[in-house]
């Protein structure tokens, strides 16, 4: 039997995990969740450095950063994610941005600071919308985008006094505001080439119409209708750059690379890459790809990538349930109605797969809300308009207390 662990805790991890099983792979899940245990699936709480797998996917960002490619690989394991070297595309953004100036890359403009004055007159010389982002790692909620200077100067001061994210945001980035549309590719790469994911779009705004906060996601659909020109002209300008900049440095990445772009009347432009999976993304694209996800995970681990990457399915949409709170003050312990003990609908639907996110599942086999982000309610079928109300009307069946769920999710686009 063909072997894998993954991972991570979250409806990343599980969506990962539930599609190596499509392939008939015998999946570990390290630590996983009560959702992904009762779904079928080995969770433990052993290091994966004290397991043994054909295959080894890395879901989160924190462990990248910290170098857990390089030591698995070490013992002689076959790993997907890239080592420590090149997670810090994703752990300093400052270092990103100078790897993107290095690389050629088109990106927006921007200054980093960690002297608060210095920080304020850059802010001040700039014209709205202002972007602040921490440096380091902040779970998807570092960024803020404001048309407002007073809450921008705001954010500087708490960021960089580290109450904000602590060691994590006493280094700022701030940006040129981008205008176009957003847009979510990801790329595997097996350190010598690139081959490209079919594109999707996040939301990551709480509210509908893209209002309020930021958060780690509130809900994605794949395919998102580009054209194909598009496609191209992001791994000529911006994907195959980075490659070449990553050759000279001799970093050997391999794992997939997740580009955020802003597509702008000049074409694409950069807003940040992050070196795993994306979240909720990764929710709809798995599914797409029916089987096949260990076959490219293995080649590109391996430093084969394949030349293409196909799809079964024509559409996905998921729509993230939230915990009263999120993303400031997420309430936890709510029970969670409309569940079987599985973890999957108690009214089961053709096409509709749940991913925790964070839950807990109390002995009477209950669940209840564990995180911000609860559940992850996907969707698969030939339309997206079909593919958005099965998912829709399959979390009308769930309910918590102070339950937080945006109506919008692939409206358009």
């Amino acid at each position: 039997m063909t072997t894998a662990v993954v991972v991570g805790s979250g409806a990343r991890e599980h969506a990962l995990a539930w599609g190596l099983r499509q392939d008939g792979i015998e999946v570990t899940v390290s630590p996983g969740n009560a959702g992904m245990a009762a779904h079928g699936f080995r969770c433990v709480t052993t290091s994966p450095v004290d397991l043994s797998a054909d295959l080894f996917v890395i879901g989160p960002e924190v462990p990248l950063v910290a170098g857990l490619a390089d030591v698995l690989r070490q013992q002689g394991k076959v790993v997907f994610g890239p080592g420590a070297d090149g997670a810090q595309l994703e752990g300093s953004k400052a270092y990103m941005k100078k790897f993107l100036a290095d690389a050629n890359v088109a990106t927006a403009a921007y200054g980093a600071f960690d002297d608060l004055d210095d920080a304020l007159r850059y802010v001040r010389s700039m014209s709205p919308p202002y972007v602040i982002k921490t440096d380091g790692l902040a779970a998807g909620k570092g960024v803020l985008v404001t048309h407002s200077l007073t809450e921008a100067e705001n954010d500087i001061r708490e960021k960089l006094s580290g109450a904000a994210f602590g060691p994590a945001g006493t280094t700022v980035v701030i940006e040129e505001g981008l205008i176009g549309e957003e847009c979510s590719l990801l790329v595997l790469v097996d350190g010598q080439r690139a081959v490209p994911l079919v594109p999707a779009r996040d939301f990551k705004r709480v509210g509908n119409g893209d209002s309020g906060p930021n958060t780690g996601g509130m809900g994605a659909f794949a395919p998102l209708n580009v054209a194909d020109s598009l496609i191209d002209a992001t791994m000529t300008s911006i994907i195959e750059p980075t490659m070449r900049e990553l050759r000279r440095r001799a970093i050997n990445y391999r794992g997939v690379l997740y580009a955020g772009l802003m597509v702008t009347s000049q074409g694409p432009k950069l807003l940040e890459y992050n070196v795993r999976f994306g979240d909720p993304e990764t929710e709809v694209i798995v599914p797409l790809m029916g089987h096949g996800l260990f076959a490219a995970l293995h080649a590109t681990a391996r430093g084969t990538v394949p030349d293409q990457v196909t799809t079964e399915h024509s559409a996905c949409v998921t729509i993230v349930l939230a915990a009263d709170g999120y993303p400031s003050s997420p309430r936890t312990g709510d029970v969670i109605e409309g569940l079987a003990p599985d973890g999957q609908l108690k009214d089961p639907r053709d096409g509709v797969i749940i991913f925790h996110a964070g839950t807990r599942q109390r002995p009477t086999g209950e669940f209840e809300t564990a995180g911000g982000r609860v559940l992850a309610i996907t969707a698969v079928a030939e339309k997206r308009s079909v593919a958005r109300r099965m998912a829709y009307d399959a979390a009308q069946q769930i309910s918590f207390a102070g339950m937080v769920m945006r109506t919008d999710i692939a409206e358009k686009g």
